[in-house]
């Protein structure tokens, strides 16, 4: 009798806005062995499927081996079955509702992009071996996501962990994309770096170029969002007591002028009994965090 096949390859695919991400993973060790990337071209219609498909068979054909399925990133809420995006208005024109598993002809799981960044950390990145953790990507807007007994917590409606639509000012009168006044995406979001810094600064890069030269404005802007985004993360201890909250995303990349006052802010506002603290870490993984949790969706 033939002994079984055991496949242990998969492929993730990160539809963005801007770029599609592609890669081949090995789901037992993460190690990605083949990736691809290319120009989403939003404003083509259903061009996009047509460069997903492509990649997807590019990516089969670097392997020898039969692939587990297609995870599929995108940002977004999936169906209850994860076999398509439920919700997500406004952008990538026949997404909703798109099915994927017909398209492609192959096993297909389709998931929240901030999502599937937070299995790519939990199975081989800075969470680790973690059975509560938190995640929030900070990046033009917030996304988020939790995972909870070692497992993604997706909640009612797949609408878990998008921690950015947390209201952090309540008395604002600037509502976000889900109507909630004075959000963490509000806060820190780089969609909102103009209209925040009163038109001076256009992105958070510029924003930060200004904080580390002493500019008043910049100064202000800056630490009021970071200190906005320690409330945050102090309510989400509270409410979720992970062991790490990882942060992921584009402005990570500030560093030591994001995490050095962040920890002063959490010095002031996270409760700690019994001399608890919630470690707070950055992402092992940038760009491709989406592709790889997508197919690791398959682990």
């Amino acid at each position: 009798m033939p002994a079984t096949t055991i496949l242990h390859q998969a492929i993730g695919i990160d539809l963005g806005g801007t770029r599609i991400k592609g890669v081949l993973l090995d789901t037992r060790t993460g190690e990605v062995l083949e990736k691809r990337i290319t120009p989403t071209n939003d404003g083509e219609t259903n061009s996009w499927k047509t460069v997903i498909a492509q990649t997807v068979q590019e990516l089969k054909a670097s392997t020898s081996e039969p692939i587990l399925g297609v995870g599929l990133a995108a940002p977004g809420l999936p169906n209850t079955d994860n076999s398509a995006i439920a919700c997500m208005p406004g952008r990538l024109p026949g997404l909703e509702g798109f099915a994927w598993g017909d398209f492609l002809n192959e096993r297909v799981w389709v998931l929240n992009d901030a999502h599937a960044a937070v299995l790519a950390e939990a199975r081989f990145g800075a969470a680790r071996n973690i059975s509560n953790a938190a995640m929030l990507t900070l990046g033009t807007g917030v996304g988020g996501g939790l995972l909870v007994n070692g497992q993604l917590y997706q909640g009612f409606f797949q609408m878990a962990g998008h921690m950015g639509h947390m209201t952090v000012d309540a008395d604002s009168d600037q509502l976000d994309v889900t109507n909630a006044p004075g959000s963490l995406e509000d806060a820190i979001g780089n969609v909102t770096v103009s209209r925040r810094s009163y038109g001076r600064y256009k992105s958070t890069h510029e924003l930060l170029d200004g904080y580390a030269q002493g500019e008043p404005i910049a100064t202000l802007v800056w630490l009021t969002s970071v200190r906005r985004l320690a409330a945050a993360l102090a309510s989400i201890a509270n409410s979720f007591s992970p062991e790490v909250i990882v942060l992921g995303g584009g402005i990570t990349q500030a560093n030591d002028a994001l995490f050095a006052p962040l920890q002063t802010f959490m010095d002031l506002f996270e409760w700690r009994p019994s001399g608890k603290k919630t470690t707070i870490c950055k992402a092992h993984y940038e760009d491709w965090a989406g592709a790889i949790g997508a197919a690791a969706s398959f682990q």
